[in-house]
Parts: structure tokens; C-alpha cells; sequence
């Protein structure tokens, strides 16, 4: 009996992804996505880049007014920048855009 149940689910589960969208619609998809938005490559390295001028301008506030340890603050806002730029290639890769 539990042998027919566990036969009769899968058979659902197979007729639900033949309910899936084919690949023509995938590539509307994708070129909808592509027309509409511009690339997340390009924003995360606009992203990065005000991330780096916002840390060298604190860095250098905090340098000047005579404050130890900027290291901690130097990784962080340099990481911060990578993270980023790492985000858009991340991203540009799995969509495609």
C-alpha cells in the first residue's frame, strides 16, 4: 500500500514540472530582464566606488585627527569595496545580464 501511495506522489510530482515554463519563455524572460534594468555589474562597482571615497575621506579624517588604530578601518571599508564588486560579478553571472 505505501508502495502505490509513494508511485501515485511522484507521478504528481512529474506532471507538475511538465507544468513548467519552456525555454522560449525563459528567453523573454531574460530579455525583459536585460531591456529594463541596467547591468548589477555596473552598480556594484558604483557602489563600490562611493564606498571607497566615503572610507578614504574617514580614514583620513580619522588619521589626521590622531586616532591609533585605523587599520581595522582600512580592512573594513576596502573589504566593503570588494564585497561589492564581487556582489555584481556574482550577480551578472547568475542572471546573465
Amino acid at each position: 500500500m505505501k508502495k502505490h501511495f509513494l508511485i501515485f506522489c511522484c507521478s504528481l510530482l512529474a506532471l507538475g514540472a511538465m507544468a513548467q515554463p519552456g525555454i522560449s519563455e525563459m528567453q523573454q524572460a531574460q530579455q525583459n530582464l536585460r531591456s529594463t534594468f541596467f547591468s548589477a555589474l555596473d552598480c556594484a562597482l558604483a557602489l563600490a566606488a562611493i564606498f571607497g571615497i566615503i572610507g578614504a575621506v574617514r580614514i583620513y579624517h580619522n588619521w589626521q585627527m590622531g586616532h591609533p588604530r585605523i587599520d581595522e578601518q582600512v580592512a573594513a571599508w576596502f573589504f566593503a569595496a570588494f564585497f561589492m564588486v564581487l556582489a555584481g560579478a556574482f550577480l551578472r553571472g547568475v542572471f546573465g545580464l
